[in-house]
């Protein structure tokens, strides 16, 4: 196998490894979520809803808890010497790195349903890119805190990202948690 498909191959799982707490996040948020909204209902200065009922308090709160658990388990693994580069390297580094990329990776949600709240799009309607990626851009925000990102990585995420986020839906519809397939 040529050496710069190895190299993408191994960058891929690198970057899926380091993206676990802010992927897991948001899927543990959508199937244990429900409850309050984490708007509360409030209506923005333009009288649509703020974000909506799907983002609610219970979800972001267990999302962002099993966001950082993936991070404490990481940092764990991390003692192995198995992991390597802006991968935790500390317990506490991978607490840190797994509660701002998950929390990253909810508000950045929460923010791409505001946008579309802004522009008339209703719950559970697509606007490709931005729904596979708010919650990319919103963990490396965060996450950017606690580690510097390498550009070779960015682009890489994004791709993967886009294509694990449909990928998961899919799947997610499939086994009767979304009511839409994307």
């Amino acid at each position: 196998m040529d050496t710069s498909v190895i190299s993408v191959l191994v960058m891929s799982a690198y970057v899926i490894y380091f993206m676990l707490p802010a992927y897991l996040a948001n899927a543990s948020a959508l199937a244990f979520g429900g409850g309050k909204p984490l708007d509360f209902g409030h209506n923005f200065v333009d009288g649509r809803r703020l974000i909506g009922d799907g983002v609610t308090w219970r979800g972001t709160l267990i999302g962002i808890g099993f966001g950082t658990l993936v991070g404490l388990l990481q940092g764990i693994a991390s003692q192995t010497g198995f992991v390597y580069g802006i991968l935790p390297d500390s317990i506490i580094q991978g607490i840190l790195l797994g509660f701002f990329l998950g929390a990253g990776a909810l508000i950045g949600d929460a923010f791409g349903s505001f946008l579309k709240r802004r522009i008339g799009i209703k719950r559970g309607r697509p606007i490709p890119l931005l729904d596979q990626l708010d919650l990319v851009v919103g963990s490396l925000i965060f996450a950017s805190i606690v580690v510097d990102f390498p550009v070779d990585m960015l682009l890489l995420l994004f791709v993967i990202s886009i294509i694990l986020h449909l990928s998961a839906n899919i799947i997610a519809y499939l086994i009767g948690i979304k009511d839409v397939w994307y």
